[in-house]
């Protein structure tokens, strides 16, 4: 990570590399990568996602001056003959050796290495092989739902235990640590206990001694110096390099940096003082001697070891002099205020007898002072002879301490000054590591303060983002890569307007990523400062916003997209795109509530709308009748269960109080919704962003505490609310009494009975980024509950931003839940009575979307899966898990996969047009676009209308995620008019994002935001009422695109787990290569990326 990462990437910046030639020898089969960010690789299992410089920059470099070796050892130095050989036999000469080969884990003295590499079960936590051993035993049948063990509580014991704890097939977690606390070596035990505590929560235990399936050591790292050794360098007796401050070594022109380095009798395993040695050598190498003069070498000085990293969950710092007040050279500590905490522990009661057994007085060492409140600052004081009259002899004298400790926020502070309080020396925190960069700034640079320490620790009162507007421009902003405030100011003046662009000229963010929340705002800041504003456009096709652009569409009473576009849009003429379509789609809704399957909204849908049912990971769609208040009947009960039971449906309770029935072919949507409407139901409309559910607890229907009908309230809520579209979805809560069984204070808008009437809550959700509602108004008479939810709801569809939560959007809102309460309590503005008059004719639009599909043949028509075949073809292997069927596992990883025509061993010349519908089927219209999927043979295909554009055709598989569903996708255009299809495998995937979406181009296939992808075009030609498709005949075509070739089962998952395939590309016979360098042979036989388990 020092060497190729930092050494050699600083080199190749300077143009003096041009006079070294350099080559480079890693031991692993991989190309370097962060290792810091090791734990992410359980998540996404590619190691080219931790990759420090992408293969391109490999490519990039001269091959003449810059070589690279991967899986190759250094055996041998002979500082003598400057020469090194590998263990592949190749003898290199030098002119400079520089060594940094980092460090191995080390074992208890108990283990042997040999021992540890035979016996099953026991790993280190040091590098990828590491990781993929442990995961590959961690799916073994023995080690299912069992117990593992992590030795060693410190950051690499967390990390790992961490990674562990994240795995399904480990039951339990236990973490063995020979410390009271972990940690110990960042933390004070004050520090300590609240991480334990923390880690306890989650429930991993720490213990001292326990019996596992799985044992991890992390017990911290030994330098390898075997090779140092073996020269004849001097080295430190317990492992390290011995350096000077230049970082020379014993032997004439070898250096050593890194881990493996000892500079001054220490060694360090932090990236920091790594990259501080390469910036050193590098200098060195090139700025020593230049054609403009010579210039003093650069020495090493001692290391920053500020340290900012997120663990089991917990946000954990420590930065400048972190321990002054622990070491007894600096004075006697006497403790003016302490604060009282809770000790829970009975192992931390016995190892600190000297403390009470049921309070523990923090922090103090010798004299006690009497119990205070939880949350008190304590102030402690270290006395020393200092002298006196000087700056230094502030940062040398006596040393007061701040200290807060939240143990119900799992928070911990301790800032440690000098006397006077004008300067901070150091610190730790827990919970809350906020101020970390603005804090490390202020002990780097020995800066006096401005402020009174009391602000260090309860705060200035600012809210809303940090833009780090108070920093100076060479505050560090990322330790791991040094880049400064003022390397983002200059990257943005330099033309940079992207994060990514950011990340890629300065390497933040490449680290262990803490800092990429403030590095993001800053760059917002910078943007603006430089007039190149962060735009709030919807998107390209319309320079506005999406408030703006719905006050258009309001005030113009603009009805389609068509018109929209023609009024507002860019170029008056283009088809829209997959952000701006769905979002027009919402206003048109929240504006008129106009049927979304109606042909001239249906195109602005996403699949989930399109369809009026979620998608699922494998192309069939969720069932989720509306059940109001959670209230149903056992008739309504029965005959859930035997709709499940007719068409085969996993079902499962929801947490929002319904019953939610998965795995529903689209062709069977219609009939499903047909006896569930007979049934009395309707949507419940979970796919919509739009109201899901309003929950409640029985209140005084049943329980004995019950203040409020919260059932009936609920009931008339949602049933009030039902149908309406907004920015995002929203749900509600309404609980009887203050036990808050419905758990209101999480939801949109909440409920909570008083004695007086209801208490509203309003902004709360849950989710990735939660928020706790915020009272808005107390003791409101029910009579006028409505009123103001109705101004709350409709202010909220008018103001927000598109796909925003209300919790996110009260945050940014412009003075906050405070100037709400006067816009939408006190009516400041005058609208409350326009705002109540719109919800209630909205509401007056409702009609159920599932009643008018059934009763409408021409509606039921939409969801055939093929329009020229009645034929069903499943899309993914169905497997049967605790009495349920449910779809094969997705693999964890899928390959990159290109496909072209050129696949066919038949070439195009001698194709055929084949009919394969009808433009009947195609439904096409004038103001928007259409699709359609056909079956021929064992493949699929998606044909697409565009209004004056024609029709088109590509493969119906997105190779993206395997999934057959390219006809739900939606038709857009970019402002240079290329067509394209956006594939809505993002709302399959794990993670709904936009960068998960792709973008194929109907006219060649080829991915416009990703390369990795491609699919096949085919051209489409209309004669009389039939469509025709160029295609070669089924055998060539189900070769390439089969669904049975690419259709998702479980073996594929097992594969994929164990390694197998890096990349596809399906091109000419014998022509096509893969990205991996794998030979494809095309035609009928399997191409799999050489890979022949992967012809599916």
């Amino acid at each position: 990570m020092v060497g190729i990462g930092k050494y050699c990437g600083n080199l190749s910046f300077h143009s003096e590399m041009k006079s070294y030639e350099l080559t480079r020898h890693l031991l692993e089969s991989h190309l370097a990568y962060n290792r810091v960010a090791l734990t992410d690789y359980f998540q996404h299992r590619s190691v080219e996602k931790l990759y420090l410089n992408q293969v391109e920059w490999y490519a990039q470099q001269d091959p003449e001056r810059f070589l690279f070796h991967t899986g190759e050892q250094a055996t041998s130095l002979d500082t003598v003959a400057h020469s090194v050989t590998t263990s592949k036999g190749r003898k290199i000469s030098y002119d400079y050796c520089i060594l940094a080969t980092g460090s191995e884990s080390t074992l208890p003295q108990y283990v042997s290495p040999v021992r540890a590499e035979r016996a099953r079960g026991i790993f280190v936590y040091r590098n990828i092989s590491d990781l993929d051993k442990i995961l590959s035993y961690s799916e073994q049948e023995h080690v299912k739902g069992g117990q593992a063990v992590i030795v060693g509580g410190g950051l690499i014991g967390l990390e790992a235990a961490k990674a562990v704890f994240d795995l399904e097939t480990i039951s339990e977690v236990v973490i063995i640590n020979r410390q009271v606390f972990p940690l110990s070596r960042q933390l004070d035990d004050e520090g300590g206990e609240i991480v334990l505590r923390r880690i306890e929560a989650m429930g991993v235990r720490v213990l001292t001694r326990t019996s596992a399936e799985m044992v991890i050591h992390a017990i911290g790292i030994t330098p390898r110096d075997d090779l140092a050794r073996q020269a004849g360098l001097k080295c430190v007796e317990k492992g390290g390099i011995v350096v000077n401050d230049l970082l020379q070594t014993s032997a004439q022109d070898v250096y050593a940096i890194g881990e493996c380095a000892s500079w001054k009798g220490n060694t360090y395993g932090l990236i920091a003082p790594g990259v501080e040695m390469a910036d050193i050598l590098s200098f060195n190498f090139t700025q020593v001697e230049t054609g403009l003069g010579s210039f003093k070498p650069r020495v090493m000085n001692m290391p920053d070891l500020s340290t900012k990293l997120k663990l089991m969950g917990v946000d954990v710092a420590s930065f400048g002099d972190y321990f002054a007040d622990k070491r007894s050279a600096r004075g006697v500590l006497t403790s003016k205020v302490a604060v009282a905490e809770p000790l829970t522990r009975n192992k931390a009661e016995k190892a600190i007898d000297a403390k009470p057994t049921a309070w523990q007085i923090s922090p103090s060492e010798t004299n006690r002072s009497s119990r205070v409140k939880e949350g008190e600052v304590a102030i402690n004081t270290v006395t020393t002879e200092m002298k006196r009259g000087s700056h230094q002899a502030a940062l040398d004298g006596p040393i007061e301490c701040l200290t807060y400790r939240d143990p119900f926020s799992f928070v911990y502070k301790k800032y440690i000054f000098t006397a006077d309080g004008k300067y901070l020396l150091g610190g730790m925190m827990v919970g809350d590591t906020s101020d970390y960069v603005k804090l490390v700034s202020l002990v780097k640079k020995k800066k006096e303060l401005e402020e009174p320490p009391s602000k260090f620790i309860i705060g200035s009162g600012s809210k809303g983002p940090d833009d780090g507007a108070d920093l100076d421009d060479d505050t560090q902003i990322c330790s791991c890569h040094n880049v400064t405030k003022g390397a983002i100011s200059e990257s943005v003046k330099a033309g940079v307007t992207t994060m990514s662009d950011l990340k890629a000229k300065t390497k933040i963010g490449a680290g262990c990523g803490g800092c990429v929340p403030l590095a993001t705002n800053i760059f917002k800041a910078e943007m603006k400062k430089t007039g190149h504003a962060v735009s709030n456009h919807l998107c390209a096709h319309f320079g506005m916003a999406r408030q703006e652009l719905f006050s258009v569409v309001k005030i113009r009473k603009l009805k389609t997209f068509p018109e929209i576009m023609e009024a507002a849009g860019v170029k008056k003429d283009s088809l829209g795109c997959e952000i701006c379509k769905p979002a027009i789609g919402s206003i048109l809704s929240s504006l008129y509530n106009e049927l979304v399957l109606a042909p001239v909204h249906h195109a602005n849908q996403d699949t989930n709308d399109k369809y009026l049912a979620n998608i699922q990971r494998n192309g069939t769609f969720s069932v989720v009748p509306r059940v109001p208040g959670g209230e149903i009947t056992p008739d309504k009960l029965i005959v859930l269960g035997q709709v499940a039971n007719k068409y085969k449906l996993y079902t499962k309770i929801t947490g929002g109080q319904r019953i939610d029935l998965f795995g529903a072919h689209k062709q069977d949507l219609p009939d499903i919704w047909e006896e569930l409407v007979a049934a009395g139901f309707e949507s419940g409309h979970a796919y919509g962003k739009a109201l899901r559910t309003v929950k409640s607890c029985v209140g005084t229907t049943w329980c004995r505490y019950g203040i409020g009908d919260s059932v009936g309230m609920a009931i008339q809520l949602e049933e009030r609310y039902k149908g309406i579209r907004s920015p995002h979805k929203f749900k509600g809560g309404v609980s009887g009494c203050v036990r808050e069984c419905a758990e209101a204070q999480s939801k949109d808008f909440g409920l909570i009975a008083t004695d007086k009437g209801w208490n509203i809550f309003l902004a709360g959700n849950g989710g990735s980024n939660p928020r706790h509602a915020t009272l808005f108004a107390k003791d409101v008479p029910p009579s006028k509950v409505v009123h103001i939810l109705d101004r709350f709801l409709m202010y909220y569809i008018h103001t927000a931003d598109k796909l925003m939560r209300t919790a996110r959007w009260v945050e940014q809102f412009d003075g906050g839940i405070e100037r709400l309460k006067k816009i939408l309590l006190d009516d400041e503005l005058g609208i409350c009575a326009d705002l109540e008059r719109e919800m209630s004719e909205l509401i007056g639009t409702y009609a159920d979307e599932w009643k008018a599909v059934v009763n409408d043949p021409a509606r039921r028509r939409q969801f055939r899966q093929f329009v020229n075949t009645d034929e069903h073809r499943p899309q993914t292997e169905v497997i049967t898990e605790r009495g349920q069927e449910r779809p094969a596992d997705w693999p964890k990883r899928l390959p990159p996969t290109k496909l072209g025509e050129s696949a066919f061993v038949t070439p195009k010349s001698e194709w055929e047009w084949r009919k394969l519908a009808t433009v009947h089927d195609l439904m096409p219209t004038d103001d928007a676009t259409t699709s359609a999927a056909v079956k021929y043979g064992d493949s699929q295909l998606a044909i697409f209308h565009i209004p004056r554009r024609g029709y088109f055709a590509t493969q119906q598989m997105c190779p993206h995620k395997r999934a057959f569903v390219l006809d739900h996708g939606i038709v857009g255009d970019d402002l240079d008019g290329n067509l394209y299809v956006s594939c809505k495998c993002h709302v399959l995937s794990a993670f709904a994002s936009p960068l998960h979406k792709r973008n194929f181009r109907l006219t060649d296939g080829k991915c416009l935001n990703d390369e990795d992808f491609s699919i096949i075009p085919f051209d489409v030609k209309q004669e009389g009422d039939d469509l025709l498709v160029l295609l070669p005949d089924s055998d060539n075509l189900d070769a390439v695109i089969g669904t049975s070739k690419w259709m998702v089962k479980q073996a594929s998952a097992e594969l994929t787990a164990r390694g197998g395939g890096e990349g596809i590309e399906i091109a000419g016979v014998g022509v096509g290569l893969s990205e991996s360098g794998s030979a494809c042979s095309g035609g009928r036989s399997s191409c799999s990326g050489g890979n022949a388990p992967l012809d599916w």
